[in-house]
Formats: structure tokens, sequence, C-alpha cells
């Protein structure tokens, strides 16, 4: 099998894996969006400063703690997976190995390589590493998430929400609640329009279409926010 990452591995790969930056700024516009609609709801509703801050705080904290611990039960489900997997496979490899061998060997085939020598590539990768190598072919698994992967990997979600949360958050100590809603909304599309760069870059999307679908949602969220408020209370 894939010998185990090294310590800062997981650090490494997050800052340059394009997927796992994608999913932090999805995560981080979930928290601008999210804090910055409750505190609309509460101001619609006529709360003062320190309400305003108090929910501003509670969103932030409760966010933070509910998206990393869906983060964290996410990658643990995927690490219990990859584990099961691992048992089959070794169980199928100790039960019939030339068997194994031979669905090694029609697997490159299939991706084009000559019977010839995917049986001589199957045999090689079998008496090297026959575990990895049947991980690798009929899963896609080049290496087991590690328990330590699964607690970064949640404390990673938390801290992306927080940072899209501290926006609207900071708002409420800056501004008096008499402009703070209109602040808040003027902080929400900046800071997704420079998320929304980010996102398209990341996921080599249209830029104009992701900005569009962010300033929908996030705009849109804040003013049936701020209407429920009202019409509530």
């Amino acid at each position: 099998m894939a010998a185990a990452p090294g310590r800062f591995a997981w650090l490494r790969e997050r800052f340059t894996d394009r997927s796992s930056l994608l999913t932090w700024s999805i995560i981080a516009n979930d928290g601008i969006i999210a804090t910055a609609g409750l505190l609309e709801g509460f101001a619609g509703a006529g709360a003062d400063d320190r309400v305003l801050l108090l929910a501003a705080t509670a969103a932030t904290i409760a966010g933070m703690l509910a998206v990393g611990g869906v983060e964290w039960m996410e990658a643990s489900v995927e690490r219990e997976a990859q584990l099961s997997l691992v048992a089959e496979e070794q169980r199928e490899i100790d039960a019939d190995p030339e068997r194994e061998l031979a669905d090694l060997a029609a697997h490159y085939e299939g991706r084009g390589v000559s019977p010839e020598l995917a049986i001589q590539v199957a045999e090689q990768l079998m008496a090297h590493d026959p575990l990895a190598a049947q991980l690798d072919s009929e899963h896609g698994i080049r290496e087991i998430t590690t328990v330590g992967d699964t607690v970064l990997t949640g404390i990673g979600g938390a801290l992306a929400f927080g940072l899209g949360a501290l926006i609207p958050l900071l708002i409420t100590w800056m501004f008096p609640v008499g402009i703070e809603a209109v602040a808040i909304v003027v902080a929400v599309v900046i800071s997704l329009s420079l998320t929304s760069v980010v996102t398209a870059r990341l996921g080599e999307t249209p830029l104009w279409r992701t900005l569009l679908r962010s300033l929908v949602v996030g705009v849109g969220t804040l003013l049936v926010s701020y209407v429920v408020g009202s019409l509530v209370f």
C-alpha cells in the first residue's frame, strides 16, 4: 500500500489541490450568506446593536461547528468506506491471486495497452504491492485517508466558514444599527464578487455565470430575510 503521508502532507495537498481550495471557497460563501442573512432578518425586525452582535457571534460559532462537524463526518465516512474496500480487496487477493492478476491485466488492456504489455505491467504491480494495485485500478484509491486527515478536514471547513462569516460579523462591530443593514449588503456584494473570482478560476467556469449565481443567491437571501424580519416583528 501507499506510504503514509508526512506530518504536513495534508496542508501541502490542500493548499495546492484545486478541488480542496474550491470547496473552501464555496464554504466561505456559505459563511458570508448565512450569517449576513440572519443579521438582515434581525435588522428587519428592529433589533438593536447588542442583539445584532450577539446574533452574528452565535451564527458564526454555530456555523463553524456545524460545517466543521459535517466535513469531519463526511471524511470519516469516506475513510471507513476505503477501509472496507481494503479488507475486501485483501480477501480477494488472498483467495485467488491469479484471478486478481487477470483482472488487473484486463483493466490495463481496456485502457488501450496491448495484451502482452498489460500482463507484464500487472505482474510487476502485483509483485510490488498487489493491494495498492487493485485499489488503484478498481476504485481509484491511491492513498487511504487517515484519522488525522478527517479531523483536519473538519477544521478546514470550520475555518473556511468562519472566514466568510467574519465579514458580516465585523460589520456589526464597525457600523451603528441605522446603517448596518445597508453596510452588510455592500460588504456581501463585494465579498461574494471576490470569492466568485476565486471559485471561477479554481473551477474553470465562466466568471460571469459564477458571479451571477453568487449574487442572486446572496442578495436574494438578504432581501428575503429582511422582509421576513420586518413582517414577522
